[in-house]
């Protein structure tokens, strides 16, 4: 039987470069060889391609050096690939340009593509099309920066009826990377400063009534996705920041999550219809806060290439659900040929 050709990509320009070379070489080692042959490509920090000396070298140390051709120059050694998997987090790798790239060369991509992608990354995006859904959220505000820059009392003004403390975000980050929490107006402007060092969308977003709890559905499949069972995470800081995702002891996962069951069920049908409404495909981690006093569910995010090592909270999920690791990665691959 002739074997599936898959090119894993990995590393990128984010701050889960590092994540991403560990997910790949998770996903070359679980490939099942009777199946695939697979080869994995790494982008360096910089956005360049790495040669397959380098990228073996890359995924042997972990981190690109500098170094290789531009992408788009490179890009065209991915024909004659059935599969992308593109392992890749953030801008330039998760927010549909990498999808977009791959649909014109006419390869399937494992996981969602350029629009599901795109509109996932946007976090502004991404609320406005689940409440047009009428998903639940927290309140939330779009700020630009040129209208913080033109007329920032304005803009304070507007950000501040939201009441404090709030939570401000770069629209197109991932990796809790430039969020802050912002208890007062002097706060918030600090906190705009920083986001605007990254991104010229800016969302501000109202707390919860008390601190909530982090819960999380995977999702698998395509027009007919099931969900996972529900995970939590737990941790001490106020919220889940950089500092806590990526040291290791600060938070911990807890699969299936202490909640009801009727909240859990509730959880999982939301995750599979907000999947549905955002166009989404193949796999996605969702994001909830939830209220013990209330049961309230509030929809956070959705993550279109979550963390990929086989320790991550995606995989987790799954193995919750009986889809072990090589099985999983199998079916994503199965997954992207199906889309074609």
């Amino acid at each position: 039987m002739k074997k599936t050709r898959v090119l894993v990509l990995a590393g990128g320009q984010s701050e889960e470069h590092e994540v991403s070379i560990r997910s790949a070489r998770s996903i070359l080692e679980a490939l099942p060889k009777d199946r695939f042959e697979v080869t994995s490509t790494v982008i360096s920090r910089e956005g360049r391609w790495l040669p397959a000396p380098e990228s073996a070298r890359a995924l042997a140390n972990g981190s690109a050096a500098s170094g290789g051709a531009l992408v788009l120059h490179e890009a065209a050694t991915a024909e004659g690939y059935d599969v992308v998997f593109p392992v890749l987090h953030g801008p330039n790798g998760e927010d549909g340009t990498v999808q977009g790239m791959l649909k014109l060369a006419g390869i399937p991509c494992v996981g969602s593509g350029v629009l599901g992608s795109a509109v996932c990354m946007d976090k502004v995006m991404t609320k406005s099309v689940l409440a047009a859904h009428g998903f639940p959220q927290v309140a939330y505000r779009l700020v630009t920066r040129a209208e913080f820059s033109s007329k920032p009392e304005d803009a304070i003004s507007k950000l501040a009826a939201l009441g404090f403390p709030v939570f401000v975000k770069p629209a197109n980050l991932g990796s809790s990377v430039g969020i802050s929490k912002a208890r007062n107006e002097v706060e918030l402007r600090a906190a705009l400063r920083l986001a605007f060092d990254l991104d010229r969308r800016v969302i501000v977003e109202a707390a919860t009534r008390s601190k909530p709890r982090e819960i999380e559905v995977g999702v698998l499949g395509n027009d007919s996705p099931m969900a996972s069972p529900v995970g939590e995470l737990t941790f001490d800081s106020e919220f889940y920041d950089y500092d806590t995702k990526y040291t290791a002891g600060k938070a911990e996962m807890h699969i299936p999550a202490k909640i009801p069951e009727a909240v859990s069920e509730r959880a999982r049908q939301m995750a599979i219809d907000a999947f549905k409404a955002l166009d989404c495909a193949g796999l996605a981690r969702v994001d909830f806060f939830y209220l013990d006093e209330t049961g309230e569910l509030f929809l956070n995010e959705l993550n279109t290439m979550p963390g990929f090592t086989k320790t991550s909270m995606y995989p987790e999920l799954l193995r919750a659900a009986g889809v072990d690791y090589s099985a999983l990665v199998t079916k994503l691959v199965e997954l992207a040929l199906e889309r074609r």
